[in-house]
């Protein structure tokens, strides 16, 4: 090994080939800093400071007003560990369509509480067929089936868990709105309504 590193220095040091071994050097330097960098950028934006510099005036309030941000265990969701997956390629597929959003909101289309609104429901369709299509594996990441015990929940949530166990059901299916208000729900297609909504 030391023979190696030897000869590795020998070459590198060598004048012929003084100029490839420091555009080796140089790249390998560039290509770590800018991973680096571009991780860091990616991790940034998933920050709840960073969601909530577009959407404090809309979503944030009500997203703090529920359990996933204050609960007596203490666990806490924030945006991304539900509207951004964990694996690798649909993380970057999701935020390629997150810079859509954002760019949506620059030129104007959602910067107001009002236009948010006017939105809601074709936003919410829009999430909800994502988690329906991925089998809601942002929800699944901390809840799934197999580690509910069933005999610690209240009666009714274990007879719809058992429920949707059987029936191939997912999260979504049921817990829409569970971290923010649900838009007008009239406009909504039946099945984006769980059946015990619509009996209500």
């Amino acid at each position: 090994m030391i023979k190696l590193i030897k000869t590795f220095w020998k070459w590198f040091r060598s004048p012929s080939k003084m100029a490839v071994g420091t555009l080796i050097l140089l790249s390998a330097l560039g290509g770590i800093l800018f991973w680096g960098g571009f991780n860091q950028g990616l991790a940034y934006t998933n920050t709840e400071e960073f969601c909530s510099d577009c959407h404090m005036n809309d979503v944030v309030p009500e997203y703090r007003a529920s359990v996933h941000y204050s609960n007596r265990s203490g666990v806490k969701a924030i945006c991304s560990d539900c509207h951004v997956p964990h694996e690798f390629f649909p993380k970057w597929k999701r935020k390629i369509i997150a810079a859509r959003e954002v760019y949506s909101h620059i030129m104007g289309h959602v910067d107001t509480k009002e236009k948010f609104e006017a939105q809601r429901l074709k936003m919410a369709e829009s999430e909800w067929a994502r988690l329906k299509a991925n089998n809601s594996q942002e929800c699944r990441n901390c809840h799934n089936f197999d580690d509910m015990d069933f005999t610690q929940q209240k009666n009714v949530a274990q007879e719809m868990h058992a429920m949707a166990q059987e029936q191939g059901k997912t999260c979504i299916d049921c817990h829409k709105g569970i971290a923010h208000n649900l838009p007008h729900m009239e406009k909504v297609q039946k099945s984006f309504i769980p059946e015990d909504m619509l009996k209500k």
